[in-house]
């Protein structure tokens, strides 16, 4: 009974997000609250789960906008993909914005987590997958200039460091990744046009060759309404 309140919220909050048109601004938070009766603190609990659920989104200085349904890319983690192939897979299509190379040396960071030594020249790629226009993910990856230089990427550049990696003769032959739920910060909120805060999706992972060496070191931040991640396993000791 103590979440009644918040619950009769989230449904108004549903009736009127499900009856304005897409690309819509919404009031502003202090008249929605007062129009809803609610503290804009409880407000913007609330509206953060549609956001999550890529249903609105709320732009810096620029208010919030309905964005309707989108679509969502499905995969299972057992076999790794990029967001190209999944989008491919699916009939949808998704565009590379805000693509920036970097030249960079590896820092304590790096080096712990690539096993190269400090100072190792780097090759740092961040991009957004936009689909439908509008952002849906946010993808960092640094590996060593021995692997993959910035001039050496084609004109053509898709977005995936993957494919481009799998193309080759000795491709990447696993990865491993720790998952976890986020709020964005900064840098990454502007980058896909959200508040500071929001939850995120991050797989943070590493992708090895044939012989254990770390190719990529890979920072992924996924907004959850455009992404349906599963996985598949095995119960008990069946073979």
């Amino acid at each position: 009974m103590a979440n009644f309140p918040f619950q009769r919220l989230t449904a108004e909050l549903s009736g009127l997000i499900s009856r304005t048109p897409a690309g819509t601004q919404l009031p502003s938070e202090p008249d929605l609250a007062k129009q809803l009766g609610v503290s804009r603190a409880t407000l913007r609990e609330a509206m953060r789960a549609f956001e999550t659920q890529g249903l609105i989104r709320r732009r810096q200085g620029a208010g919030t906008f309905v964005v309707g349904k989108v679509p969502v890319m499905d995969s299972g983690l057992e076999v790794l993909e990029s967001v190209e192939t999944m989008a491919h897979r699916m009939n949808l299509t998704v565009t590379v914005s805000d693509l920036i190379i970097e030249k960079v040396f590896a820092d304590q960071e790096i080096s712990t987590t690539v096993n190269v030594p400090l100072a190792t020249r780097m090759t740092r790629i961040r991009r957004v997958m936009q689909t439908d226009g509008r952002p849906a993910a946010y993808l960092v990856d640094t590996l060593p200039e021995s692997i993959l230089r910035a001039e050496d990427l084609p004109s053509n550049f898709g977005g995936s460091v993957l494919d481009l990696l799998m193309a080759r003769s000795d491709p990447p032959r696993s990865s491993r990744a720790a998952v976890s739920a986020i709020g964005a910060t900064a840098d990454v909120a502007k980058a896909l046009e959200i508040q500071r805060g929001d939850v995120l999706l991050h797989f943070n992972s590493q992708l090895y060759d044939s012989h254990g060496t770390i190719l990529v070191y890979s920072k992924t931040y996924f907004i959850p309404g455009y992404f349906n991640f599963h996985i598949v396993r095995r119960v008990g000791n069946n073979s």
